[in-house]
């Protein structure tokens, strides 16, 4: 058993389930190979211990036999801007992951980051972490964490944000030609990683009900990355 501190922080060594209560039933979400969490208490239930994400202090629940998986790091996590330029040299890596992920069989998964099934937010997540750009969890984090854009001023890469207007539900990424490729479920006509299209003029069921609740286009000018103490 590795010594537990509340003040420390904990590097993930494989991928691991986060749940949304002490019972571990439900996912809350997933903590991808070399992600960074927090232990909340080092009073853990008879099944799991409480544990928050570092890099945008996500709440969730870690089983037991999974602590293990854990390892003490000597690196913080810290939220900075990065070169705009590197970001858009990655971009066709990033659209690449993601495209790739389409082409295994999949299912929308709500809290998947790892996979091959993944949640909206975690898919944007996984294909910029896959270039070494970490975003926040949710798409309501990813939003505030990006910066806005027209929809005429779009690049391949920019984030598209759906949802009410008071919060963002969905996130999808800009392929180009007014193209985009995200995780959907099924409450939206499909089941897993497809790619849609921004515009009131088509016939695709699916196309019509996100551009309802079209909200924002943002971009990703920023990382989390972890500096030594």
């Amino acid at each position: 058993m590795i010594d537990l501190s509340t003040a420390s922080e904990y590097r993930c060594r494989i991928a691991l389930d986060l749940y949304s209560s002490p019972i571990c039933q439900g996912l809350a979400t997933q903590a991808a190979k070399d992600r960074h969490l927090r232990l909340e208490s080092l009073t853990p239930t008879d099944r799991a211990i409480p544990v928050r994400l570092c890099e945008d202090d996500y709440p969730a629940w870690l089983k037991l036999e999974d602590v293990e998986q854990l390892e003490l790091t000597t690196d913080i996590y810290r939220s900075v801007k990065i070169d705009r330029a590197k970001i858009a040299a990655s971009i066709p890596e990033i659209i690449n992951f993601a495209r790739a992920a389409m082409k295994v069989p999949n299912r929308y998964l709500w809290g998947g980051t790892v996979a091959p099934d993944y949640d909206c937010s975690g898919l944007m997540q996984a294909a910029f972490q896959s270039q070494g750009i970490w975003l926040p969890r949710d798409s309501y984090q990813q939003e505030a964490f990006t910066e806005r854009v027209t929809i005429e001023n779009m690049l391949p890469g920019d984030l598209i944000f759906f949802g009410t207007p008071a919060k963002t539900d969905h996130v999808a990424m800009y392929l180009g030609d007014l193209q985009y490729i995200h995780s959907s479920g099924v409450q939206m006509g499909r089941n897993g990683i497809g790619i849609d299209v921004l515009t009131d003029r088509t016939q695709d069921p699916v196309s019509l009900g996100y551009y309802a609740k079209l909200r924002c286009c943002r971009r990703v000018t920023a990382s989390y990355e972890t500096v030594a103490k």
